[in-house]
């Protein structure tokens, strides 16, 4: 069985948006990783980034996050309407596939060691990973935020960090690492800028004030916008759903004379929580779950999710990737494709091993074999987050292209940004081309183990990574191309070209190909 984490990082920058793309490149580094989703508000003055993957990979792409923030975010000099002890806020690891809560328990224990060990950076465990009672809610570790705890920590013994020494960072302050259930973060703007009404309001809901259980929140003033907001966790949706608690902010604003303008959600919500709220809004009589047609389908498939990293078996599931491809929208394009062909080839390979390791007349291979089979797995998995990277780096080149440029600082910080969302965008395919060169030799290298029934399937994996490899090598060359850094240029163009000269040419037949790993 698989194993999924989600964890959903708060760093305290939402207005510097070169500061912003430097810390989510730093986490797509590590490959595997998946980033589901980011948002960030100039009033807040915060940024909330969601990624998911494997624990490991999840918990190392976090920690280059927690470091690149410690280098681009001075405290001293941060303000914003969001409570913050850390450049790196809040990091909360919540189990999705696969893992229990004492799992990511585990992690966050592990991860807060690192970052003290990293950057040091004193933590605080909070949530599930709590070791002090009083530290399981959020608020009580971030009590008179950054400046306050700077001044306590001294002397202080309710201010002794988990791990680490009796001093904040100077600079990053501290962090708090935990481990919940899913939370939605959920925000309600009001048609005033009255911040006293929007904190009576969140007094009035919130559960430690007697309002709904499973509901924190406070009062914000988003001053750039001209109205106060409340600002919500809801921690447990099922229990308390969401417009359980929009109900009950509406009333409590037509109290003050005021009413809603509208609610967001900030990060990702599960479909159930729309459900929930829809079954309530809709009066729907005898709504069920399995009415909604994407779940009737996917019970009706076998429990497969309809998505294109379940790797499911019916044909039909291809169905909504080749409709984001073919969509007039830049991403996914050639470089998820590339990806993608590559993650098939990966996947034919692992089924010829693994079908062939059981039969008796090939059992002298089997620990070959089987080492195969977790190589090309390995790969899969690579390969399938390599089609989300890339489609997140393209993107950023975007973000990066759209900055303002106003002034001759935000020139320059544009221009950095989009050096550096060129390399990304360069450096993923790169990953693809070599993964994708390893699977053309290793699937070469299978034709002597397994049946040569099996043959036909592994000439078409090796068609499938070569053609991978050269797809991804192309997108290589385009972003090279606008890259001003020649050594860095340099340096990629000579991977490139072993990738190349390791490839059999594009031309050859299929005979060629047979020819050529019979030699």
């Amino acid at each position: 069985m698989r194993k999924i984490v989600e964890c959903v990082p708060n760093f305290s920058e939402g207005r510097d948006v070169s500061k912003i793309e430097a810390i989510i490149a730093a986490m797509r580094e590590i490959r595997g990783v998946v980033i589901l989703d980011r948002e960030s508000d100039s009033d807040h003055n915060r940024c909330v980034v969601t990624l998911a993957g494997e624990p490991e990979i999840v918990a190392e792409a976090v920690l280059r996050g927690v470091g690149k923030a410690c280098e681009v975010i001075d405290l001293t000099k941060h303000s914003g309407a969001h409570p913050r002890i850390g450049a790196t806020d809040v990091v909360p690891f919540v189990p999705i596939e696969g893992v229990e809560i004492e799992d990511c328990v585990a992690l966050a224990r592990r991860v807060g060691g690192e970052i003290w060990d990293r950057f040091g950076i004193p933590v605080y465990f909070y949530e599930a990973a709590a070791q002090r009672p009083d530290r399981t809610n959020l608020e009580n570790i971030r009590k008179g935020q950054f400046e306050g705890l700077r001044d306590e920590i001294h002397t202080d013994p309710n201010r002794v960090p988990d791990i680490g020494e009796l001093k904040v960072h100077p600079t990053a302050g501290a962090t708090a690492v935990g481990a919940r259930n899913f939370l939605i973060a959920y925000n309600i703007n009001l048609n005033t800028s009255d911040v006293k009404v929007a904190n009576r309001i969140a007094k009035a809901i919130r559960h430690s004030s007697g309002g709904l259980r499973n509901v924190k929140a406070m009062g914000v003033d988003l001053h750039s916008r001209g109205m106060a907001q409340v600002s919500i966790n809801l921690t447990d949706f099922e229990q308390t759903p969401l417009h359980r608690v929009f109900e009950l902010v509406k009333r409590e604003a037509e109290r003050y004379g005021c009413r809603i303008i509208e609610s967001e959600i900030v990060g990702l919500v599960p479909k159930k929580a729309l459900e929930i709220t829809a079954d309530f809004y809709l009066q729907l009589e005898g709504f069920k779950s399995e009415m909604i047609f994407e779940n009737r389908l996917a019970a009706a498939l076998g429990g497969v999710p309809l998505g294109v990293s379940d790797r499911g078996r019916i044909a039909s599931l291809a169905t909504p990737l080749l409709d984001a491809v073919a969509a007039a929208t830049p991403t996914p394009g050639g470089g998820s494709v590339a990806a993608l062909a590559g993650a098939l080839a990966a996947a034919l390979g692992e089924m010829v091993a693994g079908l062939a390791r059981k039969k008796k007349s090939h059992e002298k291979y089997a620990e070959g074999l089987t080492a195969a089979v977790q190589e090309l797995d390995k790969a899969v998995r690579a390969l399938a987050g390599d089609m989300d990277r890339d489609a997140a780096a393209y993107d950023g080149v975007l973000t990066a292209f759209h900055m303002p440029k106003s002034t001759p600082k935000e020139e320059d910080q544009r221009t950095i940004a989009i050096e550096r969302a060129l390399r990304g965008a360069a450096e993923v395919p790169m990953d693809v081309a070599e993964t994708s060169l390893f699977l053309y030799t290793l699937l070469g290298q299978l034709e002597a183990i397994t049946p040569a029934s099996m043959k036909s399937d592994l000439q078409v994996g090796r068609m499938m990574a070569a053609a991978a490899a050269h797809g991804a090598l192309a997108n290589v060359e385009i972003n090279l191309d606008s890259i001003g850094d020649q050594d860095y240029v340099a340096s990629m163009r000579a991977r490139l070209k072993a990738v190349q000269t390791s490839l059999i040419p594009k031309q050859e037949t299929l005979e060629d190909v047979d020819a050529f790993s019979e030699g």
